[in-house]
C-alpha cells in the first residue's frame, strides 16, 4: 500500500513540475514586485528620519572580545558585531547626543564560544549590566528614560533571556535592566516572555560573500521537491526525543525518511547551497529556538520556505509579506506535509518564486560589508524610525524610577 501511495505522489510531483515549466515558458516575467505598503516600506531610506548616538565603550566590551576569537564574525549571532561596524560610519550617526533620537550600546554579548563554536550566554547578563552601569554613570541619557530611547542588539537563541534552553530562558526572563529598552533580536515568538512589545525581530547572520560564491545559473531546473539538512534528534541534550523542536523534526524524519519527494538528511554536503537552489521547498523547522539561518538561505536561494514553528514572529514582519512568499505548516500537521505541499497549485508556487526573486526581498535579509541600500542594517533603522517620535511616557519625571537594579538571579549581580 505504501509503495502505491509513494508512486502516486511521484506522479503528482512530475505533473506539477511539467505544469510549472510550461507556465514558465509562457510567461516572460521572472520577478514580481511586492504590492502595496510592504514593498514601499522595504525600499524606505532611513537617512534623515533618525539620528543615532553610539556610546564609546572600553574595548573590553567589544573589540578585545572579537580579537580573542575571530570565529564570532561568521556565526549566526554576528549581527551584533556587524551592526556596530555599520553604525560607526553610517549617515544616521550623530556625535551630538543632545540631538539623538536613539542611543546604541555596542556590547558583543554572544562572542563567547565553545571549542565547537557554540555561544555561551552565561556571562552575557553580567556583561550587559556592567555596560549599562557604565553609561548611566558617565552620561545623563540613560537615567532620563531608563533606557526607553536606547536599543540593544541581543541575537541569542532567546534574546535578552540569555539562555539557549527555552525552559531556563523562560525562568530567567528578560534582563530586568532592559525592560524599557528596545530589543533588536533574532528570537520572535508570540505570547512569549522573551519577546516584549516593541522589539524588532531581525534575521540571523548568514555570510553574504559565501552564499554569493555558491550561486548557480538562475535557469537551473528545480528538480528537488522538498529539501532539508540538519538534526532530527538532539540525542546529547534530549535523549528521549520529545523536547527538541517540540518533536516536529522527529516527525519529519519518521514520516518522510523513505519518501522520494523528500531529500532530507543529517549530512551537510559541500553542495548544500547549490542543492537549495535546485529545490522548490526548503523546510525551516524550529530547533531549540523557533528561528534558524535556513530561513535566510531559503530566501536568498529562491527556495520557498516551509515554516514549521507555531507562533513564530518572523524578521521585519511589518515589511516582508511572509504569507505570500512562504508556507506555514502547524507543528501538529507535519505528518501531512506531503499532502499539503503537493496540493499547492503550480500558479501559486510560481508567484511565490517570483516574489522571492525580487532583489529587495533578498537584500533585506543580509548584513553585507559594505552596507547596501535596503539591506538588513537599513531595515533595522527603518524599524527604529517608525517608532518615532518617542511617546511622552519615554521620559521620566524628576526623581522617578521604574527599574529594579537588584532584580534577577544572584549570579547576574556579580561584577563582570
Amino acid at each position: 500500500m505504501r509503495s502505491w501511495s509513494r508512486g502516486i505522489f511521484v506522479l503528482l510531483y512530475l505533473a506539477l513540475l511539467l505544469k510549472i515549466e510550461g507556465l514558465k515558458f509562457h510567461r516572460s516575467e521572472h520577478t514580481e514586485r511586492i504590492s502595496g505598503s510592504a514593498g514601499d516600506v522595504l525600499e524606505d531610506n532611513p537617512v534623515g528620519r533618525l539620528k543615532v548616538f553610539v556610546y564609546e565603550l572600553p574595548s573590553k566590551y567589544n573589540k578585545k572580545i572579537l580579537q580573542k576569537d575571530q570565529r564570532c564574525l561568521n556565526h549566526m549571532f554576528a549581527a551584533e558585531i556587524f551592526m556596530h561596524h555599520f553604525l560607526l560610519s553610517s549617515a544616521v550617526r550623530t556625535f551630538n547626543p543632545e540631538e539623538a533620537d536613539w542611543f546604541y550600546t555596542p556590547v558583543y554579548s554572544t562572542c563567547d564560544l565553545t571549542p565547537n563554536g557554540l555561544p555561551l550566554p552565561f556571562k552575557s547578563p553580567r556583561m550587559m549590566r556592567s555596560a549599562i552601569q557604565l553609561i548611566s554613570s558617565n552620561w545623563p541619557y540613560w537615567n532620563r528614560t531608563e533606557g526607553a530611547d536606547h536599543f540593544f542588539i541581543v541575537p541569542h537563541d532567546f534574546g535578552a533571556c540569555f539562555h539557549y534552553q527555552e525552559e531556563k530562558a523562560i525562568e530567567r526572563g528578560i534582563l530586568p535592566l532592559l525592560q524599557r529598552a528596545t530589543l533588536v533580536q533574532t528570537f520572535g515568538q508570540r505570547n512569549h516572555v522573551c519577546l516584549k512589545d516593541g522589539s524588532i525581530t531581525i534575521p540571523p547572520y548568514a555570510p553574504p560573500q559565501k552564499m554569493q560564491s555558491h550561486l548557480i545559473p538562475p535557469d537551473t531546473p528545480r528538480s528537488i521537491f522538498v529539501y532539508f539538512r540538519g538534526l532530527f534528534y538532539d540525542v546529547g541534550n534530549d535523549p528521549e526525543g520529545g523536547y527538541y523542536a517540540r518533536g516536529a523534526r522527529a516527525a519529519v524524519w519518521e514520516n518522510f525518511k523513505n519518501n522520494p519527494l523528500f531529500d532530507i538528511s543529517t549530512e551537510h554536503p559541500t553542495t548544500y547551497y547549490e542543492d537549495m537552489q535546485r529545490a522548490i521547498f526548503c523546510l525551516c523547522p524550529l530547533g531549540w529556538a523557533p528561528w534558524s539561518p535556513r530561513l535566510v538561505e531559503a530566501v536568498i536561494f529562491g527556495c520557498i520556505p516551509v515554516i514549521i514553528a507555531d507562533d513564530i514572529v518572523l524578521p521585519f514582519a511589518d515589511a516582508i509579506p511572509w504569507e505570500d512568499i512562504g508556507m506555514f505548516v502547524a507543528e501538529k500537521d507535519v505528518p501531512n506535509l506531503d499532502t499539503i505541499l503537493t496540493s499547492i497549485r503550480p500558479e501559486e508556487i510560481l508567484r511565490k518564486q517570483r516574489l522571492l526573486a525580487n532583489p529587495s526581498m533578498k537584500q533585506a535579509m543580509l548584513f553585507p560589508t559594505p552596507a547596501q541600500s535596503g539591506d538588513a542594517f537599513h531595515q533595522i533603522l527603518n524599524g527604529l524610525a517608525r517608532k518615532l517620535p518617542h511617546d511622552k511616557s519615554t521620559y521620566l519625571k524628576p526623581g522617578e524610577k521604574s527599574l529594579n537594579w537588584t532584580a534577577g538571579p544572584v549570579g547576574d549581580l556579580k561584577p563582570w
